[in-house]
Protein backbone atom coordinates (compact mmCIF):
# COMPACT_ATOMS: atom_id res chain seq x y z
CA UNK A 1 0.00 0.00 0.00
CA UNK A 2 1.33 3.40 -0.97
CA UNK A 3 1.02 5.91 1.86
CA UNK A 4 2.07 9.45 2.75
CA UNK A 5 1.24 9.03 6.44
CA UNK A 6 4.85 9.46 7.51
CA UNK A 7 5.39 12.73 5.69
CA UNK A 8 5.90 15.87 7.77
CA UNK A 9 3.27 17.87 5.86
CA UNK A 10 0.70 15.14 6.41
CA UNK A 11 1.16 15.29 10.19
CA UNK A 12 0.25 18.98 10.22
CA UNK A 13 -2.27 19.58 13.06
CA UNK A 14 -4.19 22.03 10.85
CA UNK A 15 -4.67 19.32 8.21
CA UNK A 16 -5.85 16.92 10.91
CA UNK A 17 -8.49 19.49 11.89
CA UNK A 18 -9.62 19.74 8.26
CA UNK A 19 -10.06 15.97 8.12
CA UNK A 20 -11.91 15.97 11.45
CA UNK A 21 -14.22 18.72 10.20
CA UNK A 22 -15.10 17.12 6.88
CA UNK A 23 -15.02 13.40 7.58
CA UNK A 24 -17.88 11.48 9.18
CA UNK A 25 -21.65 11.93 9.06
CA UNK A 26 -21.73 11.05 5.37
CA UNK A 27 -18.73 13.10 4.32
CA UNK A 28 -15.18 12.24 3.32
CA UNK A 29 -12.20 14.41 2.47
CA UNK A 30 -8.86 13.58 0.87
CA UNK A 31 -5.77 15.56 -0.10
CA UNK A 32 -5.51 15.66 -3.88
CA UNK A 33 -3.07 16.70 -6.56
CA UNK A 34 0.22 18.48 -6.07
CA UNK A 35 0.86 17.66 -2.42
CA UNK A 36 0.47 13.93 -3.04
CA UNK A 37 2.41 14.03 -6.31
CA UNK A 38 5.34 16.00 -4.89
CA UNK A 39 5.48 13.90 -1.76
CA UNK A 40 5.77 10.68 -3.76
CA UNK A 41 8.44 12.26 -5.96
CA UNK A 42 10.48 13.41 -2.97
CA UNK A 43 9.85 17.08 -3.73
CA UNK A 44 8.82 19.90 -1.37
CA UNK A 45 5.11 20.27 -0.58
CA UNK A 46 3.59 23.70 -0.17
CA UNK A 47 -0.13 24.07 -0.84
CA UNK A 48 -2.60 21.35 0.09
CA UNK A 49 -5.79 21.02 -1.94
CA UNK A 50 -8.67 19.05 -0.44
CA UNK A 51 -11.35 17.13 -2.32
CA UNK A 52 -14.59 16.22 -0.55
CA UNK A 53 -17.87 14.45 -1.14
CA UNK A 54 -19.65 17.27 0.71
CA UNK A 55 -21.40 20.06 -1.17
CA UNK A 56 -19.95 23.56 -0.68
CA UNK A 57 -22.91 24.61 1.47
CA UNK A 58 -22.31 21.62 3.76
CA UNK A 59 -18.62 22.50 4.10
CA UNK A 60 -19.52 26.09 5.01
CA UNK A 61 -22.13 24.95 7.52
CA UNK A 62 -19.69 22.62 9.25
CA UNK A 63 -17.04 25.35 9.33
CA UNK A 64 -19.50 27.82 10.88
CA UNK A 65 -20.49 25.29 13.57
CA UNK A 66 -16.84 24.61 14.39
CA UNK A 67 -15.89 28.31 14.39
CA UNK A 68 -13.54 27.89 11.43
CA UNK A 69 -13.19 30.77 8.98
CA UNK A 70 -14.56 29.84 5.57
CA UNK A 71 -14.36 31.96 2.41
CA UNK A 72 -16.50 31.11 -0.67
CA UNK A 73 -13.62 31.66 -3.10
CA UNK A 74 -15.11 29.71 -6.00
CA UNK A 75 -18.40 28.39 -4.75
CA UNK A 76 -19.93 28.23 -8.25
CA UNK A 77 -17.35 25.59 -9.10
CA UNK A 78 -17.56 23.92 -5.71
CA UNK A 79 -14.57 25.55 -4.01
CA UNK A 80 -14.40 27.19 -0.61
CA UNK A 81 -11.31 28.06 1.42
CA UNK A 82 -10.93 27.07 5.06
CA UNK A 83 -8.46 29.12 7.09
CA UNK A 84 -6.86 27.33 10.03
CA UNK A 85 -3.87 28.59 11.98
CA UNK A 86 -3.65 31.43 9.47
CA UNK A 87 -3.21 29.02 6.54
CA UNK A 88 -5.63 28.48 3.65
CA UNK A 89 -6.93 25.05 2.62
CA UNK A 90 -8.86 24.99 -0.66
CA UNK A 91 -11.71 22.52 -0.40
CA UNK A 92 -13.49 21.46 -3.59
CA UNK A 93 -16.49 19.19 -3.99
CA UNK A 94 -15.99 16.16 -6.25
CA UNK A 95 -17.11 17.03 -9.78
CA UNK A 96 -17.88 15.57 -13.16
CA UNK A 97 -17.98 17.50 -16.41
CA UNK A 98 -21.37 18.20 -17.97
CA UNK A 99 -20.05 20.17 -20.97
CA UNK A 100 -16.82 21.86 -22.06
CA UNK A 101 -15.87 24.30 -24.81
CA UNK A 102 -12.09 24.20 -24.64
CA UNK A 103 -11.86 27.10 -22.22
CA UNK A 104 -14.59 26.64 -19.60
CA UNK A 105 -16.38 23.64 -18.18
CA UNK A 106 -19.87 23.23 -16.80
CA UNK A 107 -19.67 20.81 -13.91
CA UNK A 108 -22.01 18.84 -11.68
CA UNK A 109 -21.21 17.73 -8.16
CA UNK A 110 -20.78 14.04 -7.42
CA UNK A 111 -19.66 11.68 -4.67
CA UNK A 112 -17.81 9.40 -7.11
CA UNK A 113 -14.06 9.58 -6.58
CA UNK A 114 -13.29 7.82 -9.87
CA UNK A 115 -15.45 10.27 -11.83
CA UNK A 116 -13.63 13.17 -10.19
CA UNK A 117 -10.24 11.64 -11.05
CA UNK A 118 -11.15 10.93 -14.67
CA UNK A 119 -12.12 14.56 -15.35
CA UNK A 120 -8.64 15.80 -14.37
CA UNK A 121 -5.85 16.40 -16.86
CA UNK A 122 -2.77 14.32 -16.03
CA UNK A 123 -2.42 11.03 -14.18
CA UNK A 124 0.19 12.38 -11.73
CA UNK A 125 -2.27 15.09 -10.67
CA UNK A 126 -5.14 12.71 -9.88
CA UNK A 127 -3.86 10.95 -6.76
CA UNK A 128 -5.75 11.21 -3.46
CA UNK A 129 -4.54 10.66 0.12
CA UNK A 130 -7.20 9.87 2.72
CA UNK A 131 -7.12 10.72 6.42
CA UNK A 132 -4.92 7.68 7.15
CA UNK A 133 -2.46 8.63 4.44
CA UNK A 134 -3.40 5.84 2.04
CA UNK A 135 -2.99 6.91 -1.59
CA UNK A 136 -5.88 6.15 -3.94
CA UNK A 137 -5.12 5.85 -7.66
CA UNK A 138 -7.90 5.47 -10.25
CA UNK A 139 -5.98 6.38 -13.42
CA UNK A 140 -2.50 4.83 -13.23
CA UNK A 141 -0.80 7.79 -11.67
CA UNK A 142 1.40 5.79 -9.31
CA UNK A 143 3.10 3.95 -12.16
CA UNK A 144 3.66 7.25 -13.95
CA UNK A 145 5.13 8.75 -10.77
CA UNK A 146 7.62 5.87 -10.65
CA UNK A 147 8.66 6.34 -14.27
CA UNK A 148 8.40 10.16 -14.25
CA UNK A 149 5.94 9.96 -17.17
CA UNK A 150 3.60 12.86 -17.83
CA UNK A 151 0.50 11.37 -19.40
CA UNK A 152 -3.02 12.54 -20.06
CA UNK A 153 -5.84 10.68 -18.36
CA UNK A 154 -7.66 8.54 -20.90
CA UNK A 155 -7.64 9.81 -24.47
CA UNK A 156 -5.19 12.72 -24.86
CA UNK A 157 -7.11 14.43 -27.68
CA UNK A 158 -10.31 14.36 -25.63
CA UNK A 159 -8.59 15.88 -22.59
CA UNK A 160 -7.20 18.68 -24.77
CA UNK A 161 -10.54 19.32 -26.44
CA UNK A 162 -12.05 19.85 -22.98
CA UNK A 163 -9.48 22.53 -22.12
CA UNK A 164 -6.97 23.76 -24.69
CA UNK A 165 -4.65 25.07 -21.97
CA UNK A 166 -3.79 21.43 -21.26
CA UNK A 167 -1.43 21.57 -24.25
CA UNK A 168 0.81 23.96 -22.33
CA UNK A 169 0.23 22.16 -19.03
CA UNK A 170 1.50 18.94 -20.62
CA UNK A 171 4.84 20.57 -21.44
CA UNK A 172 4.98 22.52 -18.19
CA UNK A 173 4.55 19.39 -16.08
CA UNK A 174 7.04 17.56 -18.28
CA UNK A 175 9.54 20.35 -17.58
CA UNK A 176 9.05 20.04 -13.82
CA UNK A 177 8.41 16.33 -13.33
CA UNK A 178 9.09 14.40 -16.54
CA UNK A 179 12.07 12.31 -17.59
CA UNK A 180 13.26 10.99 -20.93
CA UNK A 181 10.92 11.51 -23.88
CA UNK A 182 7.38 12.87 -23.47
CA UNK A 183 4.49 10.45 -23.74
CA UNK A 184 4.07 9.82 -27.48
CA UNK A 185 0.27 9.98 -27.49
CA UNK A 186 0.28 13.22 -25.52
CA UNK A 187 2.91 14.80 -27.76
CA UNK A 188 0.99 13.83 -30.90
CA UNK A 189 -2.27 15.21 -29.52
CA UNK A 190 -0.62 18.51 -28.53
CA UNK A 191 0.89 18.93 -31.98
CA UNK A 192 -2.43 18.18 -33.66
CA UNK A 193 -4.38 20.63 -31.51
CA UNK A 194 -1.88 23.48 -31.25
CA UNK A 195 -4.07 25.81 -33.35
CA UNK A 196 -6.53 25.76 -30.43
CA UNK A 197 -4.10 27.82 -28.36
CA UNK A 198 -5.27 30.92 -30.18
CA UNK A 199 -8.63 30.65 -28.42
CA UNK A 200 -7.04 31.04 -24.98
CA UNK A 201 -6.64 34.31 -23.15
CA UNK A 202 -3.16 35.82 -23.34
CA UNK A 203 -3.01 35.95 -19.54
CA UNK A 204 -3.46 32.18 -19.23
CA UNK A 205 -0.85 31.48 -21.89
CA UNK A 206 1.74 33.81 -20.34
CA UNK A 207 1.11 32.35 -16.88
CA UNK A 208 1.87 28.85 -18.22
CA UNK A 209 4.99 30.05 -20.04
CA UNK A 210 6.32 31.60 -16.82
CA UNK A 211 5.64 28.43 -14.83
CA UNK A 212 7.37 26.30 -17.45
CA UNK A 213 10.39 28.62 -17.52
CA UNK A 214 10.60 28.35 -13.72
CA UNK A 215 11.43 24.63 -13.87
CA UNK A 216 14.90 23.58 -12.77
CA UNK A 217 15.79 22.81 -16.38
CA UNK A 218 13.14 23.63 -19.00
CA UNK A 219 15.46 22.87 -21.91
CA UNK A 220 14.02 19.48 -22.89
CA UNK A 221 10.45 20.75 -22.64
CA UNK A 222 11.27 23.69 -24.91
CA UNK A 223 12.88 21.31 -27.40
CA UNK A 224 9.78 19.12 -27.58
CA UNK A 225 7.53 22.17 -27.77
CA UNK A 226 9.52 23.29 -30.79
CA UNK A 227 9.32 19.81 -32.30
CA UNK A 228 5.54 19.81 -31.87
CA UNK A 229 5.19 23.29 -33.35
CA UNK A 230 3.75 24.63 -30.10
CA UNK A 231 6.66 26.93 -29.23
CA UNK A 232 6.47 28.76 -32.54
CA UNK A 233 2.74 29.30 -32.06
CA UNK A 234 3.05 30.91 -28.64
CA UNK A 235 6.53 32.44 -28.94
CA UNK A 236 7.19 33.10 -32.64
CA UNK A 237 10.17 35.25 -31.57
CA UNK A 238 12.08 32.01 -30.88
CA UNK A 239 11.60 30.58 -34.35
CA UNK A 240 14.74 31.89 -36.06
CA UNK A 241 16.63 32.86 -32.92
CA UNK A 242 16.61 29.36 -31.45
CA UNK A 243 16.54 27.90 -27.96
CA UNK A 244 20.03 26.40 -27.71
CA UNK A 245 21.29 29.22 -25.49
CA UNK A 246 19.00 28.05 -22.69
CA UNK A 247 21.43 25.20 -21.95
CA UNK A 248 24.31 27.56 -21.27
CA UNK A 249 22.13 29.66 -18.98
CA UNK A 250 21.04 26.61 -16.97
CA UNK A 251 24.69 25.58 -16.62
CA UNK A 252 25.66 29.12 -15.56
CA UNK A 253 22.89 29.14 -12.95
CA UNK A 254 24.28 25.95 -11.47
CA UNK A 255 27.88 27.17 -11.64
CA UNK A 256 27.28 30.60 -10.09
CA UNK A 257 24.33 29.86 -7.81
CA UNK A 258 21.84 32.09 -9.64
CA UNK A 259 18.16 31.61 -8.86
CA UNK A 260 16.01 30.62 -11.86
CA UNK A 261 14.57 33.75 -13.45
CA UNK A 262 11.78 33.13 -16.02
CA UNK A 263 12.30 36.55 -17.63
CA UNK A 264 16.05 36.03 -18.04
CA UNK A 265 15.41 32.58 -19.49
CA UNK A 266 12.91 34.09 -21.91
CA UNK A 267 15.48 36.71 -22.90
CA UNK A 268 17.93 33.89 -23.63
CA UNK A 269 15.72 32.46 -26.38
CA UNK A 270 14.45 35.61 -28.13
CA UNK A 271 16.28 38.29 -30.13
CA UNK A 272 17.25 41.49 -28.25
CA UNK A 273 15.19 43.72 -30.52
CA UNK A 274 13.09 46.24 -28.63
CA UNK A 275 10.32 46.44 -31.24
CA UNK A 276 9.85 42.67 -31.15
CA UNK A 277 9.96 42.63 -27.36
CA UNK A 278 7.29 45.34 -27.24
CA UNK A 279 5.07 43.38 -29.63
CA UNK A 280 5.53 40.21 -27.56
CA UNK A 281 4.73 42.02 -24.31
CA UNK A 282 1.57 43.45 -25.87
CA UNK A 283 0.49 40.09 -27.28
CA UNK A 284 0.98 38.23 -23.99
CA UNK A 285 -0.39 41.09 -21.88
CA UNK A 286 2.67 41.15 -19.66
CA UNK A 287 2.71 43.34 -16.58
CA UNK A 288 4.32 46.75 -16.73
CA UNK A 289 7.26 45.53 -14.65
CA UNK A 290 7.84 42.49 -16.88
CA UNK A 291 7.65 44.60 -20.01
CA UNK A 292 10.08 47.17 -18.58
CA UNK A 293 12.58 44.49 -17.51
CA UNK A 294 12.68 42.89 -20.96
CA UNK A 295 12.90 46.24 -22.76
CA UNK A 296 15.73 47.31 -20.46
CA UNK A 297 17.65 44.17 -21.45
CA UNK A 298 16.86 44.52 -25.17
CA UNK A 299 17.97 48.17 -25.33
CA UNK A 300 21.23 47.64 -23.42
CA UNK A 301 24.39 47.40 -25.59
CA UNK A 302 26.47 44.22 -25.63
CA UNK A 303 29.10 43.88 -22.95
CA UNK A 304 32.75 43.15 -23.73
CA UNK A 305 34.69 41.02 -21.20
CA UNK A 306 37.68 43.40 -21.26
CA UNK A 307 35.61 46.49 -20.43
CA UNK A 308 37.29 48.61 -17.73
CA UNK A 309 35.63 49.20 -14.38
CA UNK A 310 35.26 52.89 -15.28
CA UNK A 311 33.54 52.10 -18.56
CA UNK A 312 31.27 49.60 -16.82
CA UNK A 313 30.18 52.19 -14.27
CA UNK A 314 29.41 54.58 -17.13
CA UNK A 315 27.45 51.89 -18.97
CA UNK A 316 25.49 51.06 -15.81
CA UNK A 317 24.60 54.72 -15.35
CA UNK A 318 23.42 55.11 -18.93
CA UNK A 319 21.67 51.75 -19.45
CA UNK A 320 20.45 50.91 -15.96
CA UNK A 321 21.48 48.14 -13.59
CA UNK A 322 18.78 45.56 -14.37
CA UNK A 323 19.28 45.55 -18.12
CA UNK A 324 23.05 45.55 -17.82
CA UNK A 325 23.09 42.62 -15.38
CA UNK A 326 20.83 40.63 -17.70
CA UNK A 327 23.20 41.34 -20.60
CA UNK A 328 26.23 40.27 -18.58
CA UNK A 329 24.59 37.09 -17.33
CA UNK A 330 23.56 36.00 -20.81
CA UNK A 331 27.02 36.81 -22.16
CA UNK A 332 28.52 34.79 -19.31
CA UNK A 333 26.13 31.91 -20.02
CA UNK A 334 27.27 31.92 -23.65
CA UNK A 335 30.86 31.43 -22.55
CA UNK A 336 29.91 28.74 -20.03
CA UNK A 337 28.28 26.77 -22.86
CA UNK A 338 31.69 26.49 -24.59
CA UNK A 339 32.92 24.16 -21.86
CA UNK A 340 35.91 24.02 -19.55
CA UNK A 341 38.36 23.02 -22.29
CA UNK A 342 38.04 26.31 -24.19
CA UNK A 343 40.78 28.44 -22.62
CA UNK A 344 39.70 31.59 -24.46
CA UNK A 345 36.15 31.16 -23.18
CA UNK A 346 37.47 30.68 -19.65
CA UNK A 347 39.31 33.97 -19.93
CA UNK A 348 36.21 35.75 -21.14
CA UNK A 349 34.23 34.18 -18.30
CA UNK A 350 36.66 35.69 -15.82
CA UNK A 351 36.26 39.15 -17.34
CA UNK A 352 32.47 38.95 -17.43
CA UNK A 353 32.28 37.65 -13.87
CA UNK A 354 34.37 40.62 -12.73
CA UNK A 355 31.92 42.98 -14.42
CA UNK A 356 28.94 41.15 -12.93
CA UNK A 357 30.41 41.42 -9.44
CA UNK A 358 30.89 45.15 -10.00
CA UNK A 359 27.33 45.58 -11.28
CA UNK A 360 25.83 43.71 -8.33
CA UNK A 361 27.23 46.15 -5.78
CA UNK A 362 26.86 49.28 -7.94
CA UNK A 363 24.49 51.99 -6.74
CA UNK A 364 23.46 54.75 -9.07
CA UNK A 365 25.20 58.03 -8.13
CA UNK A 366 23.26 61.28 -7.94
CA UNK A 367 24.27 64.22 -10.10
CA UNK A 368 25.54 66.82 -7.59
CA UNK A 369 24.36 69.89 -9.54
CA UNK A 370 20.65 70.72 -9.73
CA UNK A 371 18.68 73.28 -11.69
CA UNK A 372 18.45 75.49 -8.63
CA UNK A 373 22.24 75.76 -8.52
CA UNK A 374 22.28 77.18 -12.04
CA UNK A 375 19.46 79.60 -11.28
CA UNK A 376 21.68 80.97 -8.51
CA UNK A 377 24.34 81.44 -11.19
CA UNK A 378 21.96 83.59 -13.22
CA UNK A 379 20.39 81.03 -15.55
CA UNK A 380 16.71 81.22 -16.35
CA UNK A 381 14.78 77.95 -16.67
CA UNK A 382 14.73 76.84 -20.28
CA UNK A 383 16.79 75.35 -23.08
CA UNK A 384 20.03 77.10 -22.17
CA UNK A 385 19.91 75.90 -18.59
CA UNK A 386 19.10 72.36 -19.75
CA UNK A 387 22.08 72.38 -22.11
CA UNK A 388 24.37 73.63 -19.32
CA UNK A 389 23.17 70.86 -17.02
CA UNK A 390 23.82 68.31 -19.75
CA UNK A 391 27.38 69.60 -20.26
CA UNK A 392 28.08 69.34 -16.54
CA UNK A 393 26.62 65.84 -16.39
CA UNK A 394 28.94 64.83 -19.25
CA UNK A 395 31.93 66.20 -17.31
CA UNK A 396 30.77 64.45 -14.18
CA UNK A 397 30.45 61.12 -16.03
CA UNK A 398 33.87 61.61 -17.63
CA UNK A 399 35.34 62.04 -14.12
CA UNK A 400 34.02 58.59 -13.19
CA UNK A 401 31.36 60.40 -11.14
CA UNK A 402 34.01 61.84 -8.81
CA UNK A 403 33.72 65.58 -9.63
CA UNK A 404 31.87 67.47 -6.92
CA UNK A 405 29.39 70.32 -7.12
CA UNK A 406 31.88 73.17 -6.77
CA UNK A 407 34.26 71.67 -9.31
CA UNK A 408 31.49 71.33 -11.87
CA UNK A 409 30.11 74.81 -11.30
CA UNK A 410 33.54 76.45 -11.51
CA UNK A 411 34.65 74.73 -14.70
CA UNK A 412 33.97 77.04 -17.70
CA UNK A 413 32.05 77.29 -19.83
CA UNK A 414 28.76 76.68 -18.10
Amino acid sequence: MTSVAGETWFRDPALARVFALLNGEGGEARVVGGAVRNSLMGLPVSDMDIATTLKPEEVMARAETAGVKCVPTGIKHGTVTLVLDGRPFEVTTLRRDVSTDGRHAEVAFTDDWRADAERRDLTVNALYADAEGKVHDYVGGLADIDSATIRFIGDAATRIEEDHLRILRFFRFFAHYGRGRPDAAGLKACAAARSRLGALSAERVWAEIKKLLSARDPGRALLWMRTAGVLTDILPETEKWGIDSIHGLIAAEASYGWSPDPLLRLAAIIPPVDTRVEAMADRLKMSGAERAALLSWASTPEVKPDMSDKDMRLALYKAGKAGMMARIKLALASQVSKGEDDLDALGRRGGLKRLLDLAEIWEKPVMPVKGGDLIEKGFAPGADMGAALKRMEDRWMASDFKAGKEELLSAPPL
